[in-house]
Protein backbone atom coordinates (compact mmCIF):
# COMPACT_ATOMS: atom_id res chain seq x y z
CA UNK A 1 0.00 0.00 0.00
CA UNK A 2 1.30 3.47 -0.88
CA UNK A 3 1.57 5.89 2.01
CA UNK A 4 0.91 9.62 1.93
CA UNK A 5 1.82 9.85 5.60
CA UNK A 6 2.58 7.75 8.66
CA UNK A 7 1.20 9.05 11.96
CA UNK A 8 2.06 7.81 15.45
CA UNK A 9 -0.68 8.42 18.04
CA UNK A 10 -0.10 7.69 21.72
CA UNK A 11 -2.98 7.08 24.08
CA UNK A 12 -5.19 5.86 21.24
CA UNK A 13 -7.19 3.29 23.19
CA UNK A 14 -10.15 5.61 23.86
CA UNK A 15 -11.27 9.20 24.13
CA UNK A 16 -9.32 11.86 22.25
CA UNK A 17 -6.64 9.51 20.94
CA UNK A 18 -9.19 7.14 19.46
CA UNK A 19 -11.08 10.07 17.93
CA UNK A 20 -7.86 11.35 16.36
CA UNK A 21 -7.25 7.93 14.83
CA UNK A 22 -10.74 7.95 13.28
CA UNK A 23 -10.35 11.54 12.08
CA UNK A 24 -7.05 10.85 10.34
CA UNK A 25 -7.92 7.42 8.94
CA UNK A 26 -8.26 7.20 5.21
CA UNK A 27 -6.70 5.78 2.08
CA UNK A 28 -2.90 6.03 1.99
CA UNK A 29 -2.71 6.90 5.70
CA UNK A 30 -0.79 4.59 8.04
CA UNK A 31 -1.37 4.77 11.80
CA UNK A 32 0.76 3.41 14.62
CA UNK A 33 -1.68 3.29 17.52
CA UNK A 34 -0.26 3.10 21.03
CA UNK A 35 -1.92 2.11 24.26
CA UNK A 36 -0.59 1.30 27.70
CA UNK A 37 -2.09 -2.18 27.45
CA UNK A 38 -2.66 -2.49 31.17
CA UNK A 39 -5.06 -5.42 30.75
CA UNK A 40 -6.81 -7.50 28.12
CA UNK A 41 -9.79 -5.12 28.04
CA UNK A 42 -7.64 -2.13 27.11
CA UNK A 43 -5.73 -4.20 24.54
CA UNK A 44 -9.00 -5.27 22.96
CA UNK A 45 -10.19 -1.65 22.94
CA UNK A 46 -7.08 -0.55 21.04
CA UNK A 47 -7.58 -3.33 18.51
CA UNK A 48 -11.16 -2.14 18.03
CA UNK A 49 -9.94 1.40 17.28
CA UNK A 50 -7.46 -0.06 14.81
CA UNK A 51 -10.24 -2.05 13.13
CA UNK A 52 -12.38 1.08 12.80
CA UNK A 53 -9.46 2.97 11.25
CA UNK A 54 -8.85 0.14 8.78
CA UNK A 55 -12.52 0.19 7.82
CA UNK A 56 -11.99 3.84 6.89
CA UNK A 57 -9.10 2.90 4.62
CA UNK A 58 -6.05 3.26 6.86
CA UNK A 59 -3.24 0.80 7.39
CA UNK A 60 -2.71 0.22 11.11
CA UNK A 61 -0.34 -1.31 13.60
CA UNK A 62 -0.76 -1.34 17.39
CA UNK A 63 1.80 -1.36 20.17
CA UNK A 64 1.69 -1.38 23.96
CA UNK A 65 4.07 0.38 26.32
CA UNK A 66 3.87 2.24 29.61
CA UNK A 67 5.17 5.75 29.02
CA UNK A 68 5.89 6.01 32.74
CA UNK A 69 8.92 3.85 31.99
CA UNK A 70 11.95 5.79 30.73
CA UNK A 71 12.83 4.77 27.19
CA UNK A 72 9.32 3.72 26.25
CA UNK A 73 8.88 6.69 23.91
CA UNK A 74 11.95 5.80 21.86
CA UNK A 75 10.80 2.18 21.69
CA UNK A 76 7.41 3.20 20.29
CA UNK A 77 9.01 5.37 17.60
CA UNK A 78 11.37 2.54 16.70
CA UNK A 79 8.45 0.13 16.33
CA UNK A 80 6.65 2.58 14.05
CA UNK A 81 9.62 3.08 11.75
CA UNK A 82 10.41 -0.63 11.65
CA UNK A 83 6.85 -1.46 10.63
CA UNK A 84 6.04 1.38 8.22
CA UNK A 85 9.53 2.45 7.14
CA UNK A 86 9.09 6.09 8.08
CA UNK A 87 7.35 8.58 10.36
CA UNK A 88 5.73 11.82 9.21
CA UNK A 89 3.68 13.03 12.16
CA UNK A 90 3.47 12.51 15.91
CA UNK A 91 0.44 13.02 18.16
CA UNK A 92 1.48 12.83 21.81
CA UNK A 93 -1.84 12.31 23.50
CA UNK A 94 -1.35 9.85 26.36
CA UNK A 95 -1.97 11.21 29.84
CA UNK A 96 -3.95 10.91 33.03
CA UNK A 97 -5.51 13.18 35.63
CA UNK A 98 -5.14 13.43 39.39
CA UNK A 99 -7.06 15.76 41.70
CA UNK A 100 -4.92 14.93 44.74
CA UNK A 101 -4.22 18.21 46.57
CA UNK A 102 -0.64 19.32 46.96
CA UNK A 103 -0.97 19.03 50.74
CA UNK A 104 -1.25 15.26 50.23
CA UNK A 105 0.90 14.75 47.13
CA UNK A 106 4.40 13.36 47.33
CA UNK A 107 7.44 14.36 45.28
CA UNK A 108 7.48 10.80 43.92
CA UNK A 109 3.92 11.21 42.60
CA UNK A 110 4.87 14.50 40.97
CA UNK A 111 7.90 12.97 39.29
CA UNK A 112 5.86 10.00 38.09
CA UNK A 113 3.34 12.34 36.49
CA UNK A 114 6.08 14.42 34.86
CA UNK A 115 7.75 11.26 33.54
CA UNK A 116 4.60 9.79 32.02
CA UNK A 117 3.58 13.04 30.31
CA UNK A 118 6.33 15.67 29.92
CA UNK A 119 9.41 13.43 29.88
CA UNK A 120 7.68 10.86 27.70
CA UNK A 121 6.72 13.59 25.23
CA UNK A 122 10.34 14.73 25.09
CA UNK A 123 11.54 11.16 24.48
CA UNK A 124 9.01 10.71 21.69
CA UNK A 125 9.95 13.98 20.03
CA UNK A 126 13.69 13.36 20.29
CA UNK A 127 13.39 9.88 18.82
CA UNK A 128 11.03 11.08 16.08
CA UNK A 129 13.02 14.10 14.96
CA UNK A 130 15.44 12.44 12.50
CA UNK A 131 12.55 10.67 10.81
CA UNK A 132 10.30 13.73 10.78
CA UNK A 133 13.10 15.79 9.25
CA UNK A 134 12.84 13.65 6.10
CA UNK A 135 9.12 14.39 5.65
CA UNK A 136 7.51 17.29 3.79
CA UNK A 137 4.52 17.06 6.16
CA UNK A 138 6.44 16.83 9.44
CA UNK A 139 4.32 17.86 12.42
CA UNK A 140 4.05 17.23 16.13
CA UNK A 141 0.89 17.85 18.14
CA UNK A 142 0.77 17.60 21.93
CA UNK A 143 -2.52 17.13 23.75
CA UNK A 144 -2.37 19.29 26.87
CA UNK A 145 -5.25 20.29 29.16
CA UNK A 146 -7.11 23.28 30.52
CA UNK A 147 -5.88 22.29 33.99
CA UNK A 148 -2.49 23.82 33.12
CA UNK A 149 -4.21 27.19 32.58
CA UNK A 150 -7.12 27.35 35.02
CA UNK A 151 -6.55 27.44 38.76
CA UNK A 152 -9.96 27.69 40.37
CA UNK A 153 -10.78 26.12 43.75
CA UNK A 154 -12.72 22.94 43.16
CA UNK A 155 -11.23 22.48 39.69
CA UNK A 156 -7.61 21.88 40.62
CA UNK A 157 -5.54 19.00 39.27
CA UNK A 158 -2.20 20.15 40.72
CA UNK A 159 0.12 17.30 39.79
CA UNK A 160 -1.41 16.91 36.34
CA UNK A 161 -1.28 20.67 35.81
CA UNK A 162 2.44 20.71 36.60
CA UNK A 163 3.16 17.86 34.17
CA UNK A 164 1.03 19.33 31.39
CA UNK A 165 2.54 22.80 31.87
CA UNK A 166 6.01 21.28 31.62
CA UNK A 167 5.02 19.42 28.46
CA UNK A 168 3.63 22.63 26.93
CA UNK A 169 6.87 24.46 27.71
CA UNK A 170 8.85 21.67 26.07
CA UNK A 171 6.58 21.89 23.02
CA UNK A 172 7.27 25.61 22.63
CA UNK A 173 11.03 25.07 22.86
CA UNK A 174 10.83 22.15 20.44
CA UNK A 175 8.88 24.34 18.01
CA UNK A 176 11.81 26.74 18.00
CA UNK A 177 14.46 24.03 17.73
CA UNK A 178 12.64 21.91 15.15
CA UNK A 179 11.81 24.86 12.89
CA UNK A 180 15.19 24.53 11.18
CA UNK A 181 14.04 21.12 9.94
CA UNK A 182 10.63 22.49 8.85
CA UNK A 183 8.88 20.48 11.58
CA UNK A 184 5.88 22.21 13.14
CA UNK A 185 5.10 21.69 16.83
CA UNK A 186 1.80 22.77 18.36
CA UNK A 187 -0.50 22.00 21.28
CA UNK A 188 -4.22 21.45 21.59
CA UNK A 189 -5.65 22.38 24.97
CA UNK A 190 -8.99 20.65 25.59
CA UNK A 191 -11.47 21.84 28.18
CA UNK A 192 -14.04 19.60 29.88
CA UNK A 193 -14.25 16.71 27.43
CA UNK A 194 -16.47 13.63 27.62
CA UNK A 195 -13.70 11.23 26.70
CA UNK A 196 -15.38 7.95 27.65
CA UNK A 197 -19.06 8.19 28.67
CA UNK A 198 -19.04 4.59 29.94
CA UNK A 199 -16.33 5.44 32.49
CA UNK A 200 -17.05 9.14 33.03
CA UNK A 201 -20.81 9.73 32.56
CA UNK A 202 -21.97 13.27 31.89
CA UNK A 203 -24.13 13.11 35.02
CA UNK A 204 -20.93 13.26 37.09
CA UNK A 205 -20.04 16.61 35.52
CA UNK A 206 -23.34 18.47 35.64
CA UNK A 207 -21.98 21.07 38.07
CA UNK A 208 -19.35 21.99 35.46
CA UNK A 209 -21.75 22.34 32.53
CA UNK A 210 -22.35 26.08 32.95
CA UNK A 211 -18.64 26.94 32.95
CA UNK A 212 -17.85 26.78 29.21
CA UNK A 213 -19.50 29.84 27.60
CA UNK A 214 -20.75 27.66 24.74
CA UNK A 215 -22.81 25.77 27.29
CA UNK A 216 -21.84 22.17 26.58
CA UNK A 217 -19.09 19.70 27.24
CA UNK A 218 -16.52 19.03 24.58
CA UNK A 219 -16.42 15.78 22.65
CA UNK A 220 -13.33 13.88 21.56
CA UNK A 221 -14.28 14.65 17.96
CA UNK A 222 -14.04 18.39 18.71
CA UNK A 223 -10.41 17.98 19.75
CA UNK A 224 -9.67 15.53 16.96
CA UNK A 225 -10.82 18.11 14.41
CA UNK A 226 -8.29 20.60 15.77
CA UNK A 227 -5.52 17.99 15.66
CA UNK A 228 -6.43 17.09 12.08
CA UNK A 229 -6.20 20.76 11.11
CA UNK A 230 -2.79 21.22 12.76
CA UNK A 231 -1.48 18.15 10.94
CA UNK A 232 -2.96 19.24 7.62
CA UNK A 233 -1.60 21.25 4.69
CA UNK A 234 -3.43 24.43 5.72
CA UNK A 235 -1.42 24.60 8.96
CA UNK A 236 2.10 24.35 7.55
CA UNK A 237 2.83 27.96 8.56
CA UNK A 238 1.58 27.47 12.13
CA UNK A 239 4.02 26.43 14.85
CA UNK A 240 4.57 27.11 18.54
CA UNK A 241 0.86 27.62 19.22
CA UNK A 242 -1.54 26.44 21.92
CA UNK A 243 -5.01 25.98 20.46
CA UNK A 244 -7.70 25.93 23.15
CA UNK A 245 -10.60 23.60 22.31
CA UNK A 246 -12.68 24.36 25.37
CA UNK A 247 -15.93 26.10 24.41
CA UNK A 248 -14.50 29.38 25.67
CA UNK A 249 -13.58 28.07 29.12
CA UNK A 250 -10.42 30.17 29.29
CA UNK A 251 -12.35 33.38 28.71
CA UNK A 252 -12.99 33.63 32.41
Amino acid sequence: MSQDRVVLITGATSGIGAAVARALAGNNVSLLLHGRGADSTSKDALEQVAAEARALGASTQTCHADLANPGAGATIVDQCVKHFGRLDQLVSNAGHASKKPLTDATPAELMASVQSMAAAFLELAQAARPHLAESAAASVVLTSSFVAHRYTPGELYPITAAAKAAAESLAMSLAAEFSASNITVNCVVPGYTLKDPSRYPASNWQDQLAKPPLGRFGLPADVAGAVRFLLGPDARYITGQKLAVDGGLQLG
